[in-house]
């Protein structure tokens, strides 16, 4: 049992909500900081949490905050492709400047004499970074992002490491593969759409000629990732948190057809401008200094999203 104070910047979103749950199990003291322009309070309800509504772009009230938690985990930011592509200058303030206000904080934090603040900073990022790299995605391949978003992360990511670097904060960056599983329905991301589509008897639209592929993670596999990311001593590192298994999206229509029970109709969209063809990831780095490995496989993960978002919708 843990009995340290973590606070989770975008706690009241999909991984957060996931994350905050495990946490607690394992007796840590949460605290959500989130703005709720996307998370959702009903995500979080009854839980023992305390709960600060705020935006990771006050910097003084990320100060006053942060110096009395222990560990910071940073989920909070614009999480997408599309996103970044309709407004860059929202996508670098949140996943940028947000990040570094973070830091900043937690480097006071560090600083003071009455501040609890002594463990780790773990940062959320992604593939999008690597951009045209071919893959399998490794955390030693020189970032190539395609987008405004992996632009961002990798930004993001630079200030994690030289943070670290300088002033000496445990930072660790997690590079997640594409996460699903419940609490998602808010999201864009590709399985919540399907499941969504399914859900209200809507059609299927799968962006190109669905060869595109992606690397499938559930996000309590991930959860556990961060949960190992908090007691590791390897820090200033950057760690892969996929599945290392390739999967079109035309095989994971089917999947969710199958799982679901439905024959709904796909309707194909023009391919959208910033996403990569490929991507998956090799893990062996997480496997070897984190002691972590995926546990669910997507046909169980996908069927244990399906009954959240029937039971949810």
């Amino acid at each position: 049992m843990k009995n340290i104070s973590v606070l989770v910047t975008g706690g009241a979103g999909f991984i957060g909500a996931n994350l905050v749950r495990m946490l607690l199990k394992l007796d840590y003291k949460v605290t959500v900081f989130d703005n709720f322009s996307t998370g959702r309070y009903a995500y979080l309800e009854g839980l023992p949490v305390d709960i600060v509504e705020g935006d990771v772009l006050d910097r003084d009230l990320l100060v006053e905050v942060i110096r009395s938690h222990q560990s910071i985990i940073h989920l909070a930011a614009q999480t997408g492709v599309p996103g970044s592509l309709i407004d860059p200058y929202q996508d670098c303030e949140a996943n940028v400047v947000g990040t570094l206000n973070v830091l900043e904080a937690c480097r006071a934090a560090k600083d003071s004499s009455d501040t609890k603040m002594s463990q780790k900073i773990i940062f959320a990022s992604s593939n999008a970074p690597l951009g045209r790299q071919i893959p399998p995605a490794s955390e030693d391949k020189a970032p190539l992002p395609v987008s405004p978003y992996g632009a961002s992360k990798l930004a993001a990511e630079a200030y994690c490491l030289a943070y670290y670097g300088s002033w000496g904060l445990n930072t660790i960056v997690l590079r997640f593969g594409n996460v699903y599983g419940p609490f998602s329905e808010h999201k864009g991301s590709v399985v919540a759409e399907f499941f969504k589509a399914i859900c209200n008897n809507n059609v299927i639209t799968m962006h190109g000629d669905g060869e595109q592929t992606r690397d499938f993670v559930y996000v309590a596999d991930l959860c556990r990732s961060v949960l190992l990311a908090l007691d590791c001593d390897e820090v200033g590192e950057v760690y892969q948190i996929a599945t290392g298994i390739e999967t079109s999206i035309n095989r994971l229509v089917e999947m969710v057809q199958d799982v679901s029970g439905s024959d709904t109709s796909i309707y194909k969209a023009p391919t959208r401008h910033g996403d990569v063809r490929k991507n998956y990831s090799m893990i062996v780095k997480a496997r070897d200094m984190l002691g972590w490995d995926p546990e669910v496989n997507l046909d169980l993960g996908l069927r244990k999203t399906y009954e959240w978002f029937v039971n949810y919708t």
